[in-house]
């Protein structure tokens, strides 16, 4: 399994993982401006006439300008894997951790009373509990959350999105993105 690729834009803003050909690719097309981190991967070329074979070093982080300079999603997609990721697939109404598959989406504020399906109204539950809250308030039943939902930033989504892969000099360039009250962890205490 190659490591994915951090790319930013000018600016210094996260906005995606590449794969190591689409990295490559920006290389290529002169589009890298900037890099940081380690060298993730060398690629090999073909041999020239004078025998020689080119190479090209990848870094773990790359900042690209030219066609592809893009700003950063204000809001990043709600998916289940970032939600339970980002909730440190622990329970918020029992605290107790489960594994993915024994993990719901619950709706704080009810979509059958109104609640939207967003970061600010959805947490990670156990399918007791989100059974047992069903489609009710909570200040009808005795249930309290033990943090309160967020909207995860472009860096913060990025690391919840591949924690299972990024290198500790990217997730040290995404931390120091993070939103202050979260660097220390993903939950903030009701």
């Amino acid at each position: 399994m190659h490591a994915q690729i951090l790319r930013l834009n000018l600016a210094g803003q996260p906005l995606e993982w590449l794969s190591w050909e689409e990295a490559a690719c920006l290389y290529v097309r002169d589009l890298v401006t900037w890099t940081l981190g380690g060298i993730v991967q060398t690629v090999h070329g073909g041999i020239n006439r004078q025998g020689e074979r080119s190479k090209l070093d990848l870094a773990a982080i790359i900042a690209c300008g030219g066609e592809r300079l893009a700003r950063p999603r204000t809001r990043p997609p709600l998916t289940n894997r970032a939600l339970f990721a980002r909730d440190q697939h622990l329970c918020l109404y029992c605290g107790n951790g489960f594994p993915i598959r024994e993990l719901t989406r619950d709706h704080v504020h009810p979509v059958s009373k109104g609640g939207r399906d967003i970061w600010e109204n959805v947490v990670t539950a156990c399918r007791r509990c989100n059974q047992h809250k069903g489609n009710r308030l909570l200040e009808n039943i005795e249930l309290e959350l033990l943090a309160l939902p967020f909207v995860p930033n472009a860096a913060e989504y990025l690391a919840l999105t591949n924690s299972a892969r990024i290198r500790g000099d990217q997730m040290e360039f995404l931390r120091g993105q993070f939103s202050r009250p979260r660097q220390e962890g993903w939950l903030q205490a009701v």
